[in-house]
């Protein structure tokens, strides 16, 4: 008999209501799935059907399907919508471990590096900053270190994420911990990426939606990098800002080198 079904729901939702406030929303079926893929901890997935997670795995994910079998709960939908109130379409919901600070923090100081850190200064944007790790997360990059206020673990962050952040070290710093490395800044005034070769130890610095580069991170700069822009265009959007410049990096790398 399947697991799915010898679970009690009643028990799964005590234990949902116990783990909430600790631990990792995974809302929708690509967090968990990516979440899965790179051995997120997940003592707790919550469906109200069944079947139709388990459908959409056999379609897109079969290499996570067992896995995802084994950990269902299936419970009333409108028990679940109070649990997750912004649901993701595909019906689905999992709680996971997050990393530690130390072992996050040991994975970004760890030198030399294969690939770069992207920082985002003070970023205000909860999707901005969950699709710079989704985008980091692709490019191999060694790890996402925001400033400021903003939890780059926050639920909205790692739905935008898609899950990938238990694919690259994700964490919240201050500009004086910084990981070493020499820090190209992203600024308007800085020297035309194009005529550059990143190294793959850089620190990869990106300036807030609203207000661009702190004085700190300025001061904090090795070199200050532009990418290219039609005159009278104010910006890109972040995420934007932050696939560009990673593709320039890996440009730089052979056809099929991975970090």
């Amino acid at each position: 008999m399947n697991e799915t079904h010898q679970r009690d729901p009643d028990d799964a939702v005590r234990a949902w209501r116990a783990l909430a406030d600790t631990s990792v929303l995974l809302d929708g079926f690509h967090a968990i799935k990516h979440a899965l893929r790179f051995k997120a901890t997940i003592p707790a997935a919550l469906t109200s059907d069944t079947a139709a997670v388990l459908a959409l795995a056999d379609e897109l994910a079969p290499d996570v399907r067992g896995a995802l079998e084994t950990l269902l709960v299936e419970i009333p939908d409108g028990t679940l919508r109070h649990l997750v109130p912004r649901l993701h379409p595909t019906g689905v919901a999992a709680l996971a471990v997050r990393p530690s600070r130390t072992a996050n923090l040991e994975a970004l100081a760890r030198m030399p590096r294969s690939a770069p850190v992207v920082v985002l200064d003070d970023p205000r944007n909860l999707g901005n900053a969950g699709a710079v790790i989704r985008l980091a997360a692709g490019f191999g990059a060694t790890g996402v270190v925001t400033t400021g206020t903003l939890d780059p673990w926050h639920p909205t962050v790692v739905r935008g994420g898609a899950g990938l952040h238990f694919a690259t070290a994700v964490e919240r710093m201050d500009v004086e911990e910084l990981p070493p490395g020499q820090v190209y800044a992203l600024d308007a005034e800085g020297v035309d990426i194009r005529g550059l070769k990143l190294p793959d130890d850089a620190v990869l610095a990106f300036g807030s939606e609203r207000s661009g580069l702190s004085a700190r991170l300025r001061d904090r700069a090795d070199h200050l990098v532009s990418l290219p822009m039609r005159p009278q265009v104010s910006s890109y959007n972040l995420a934007t800002s932050v696939g560009m410049t990673l593709f320039h990096w890996s440009a730089g790398r052979p056809p099929g080198t991975e970090a």
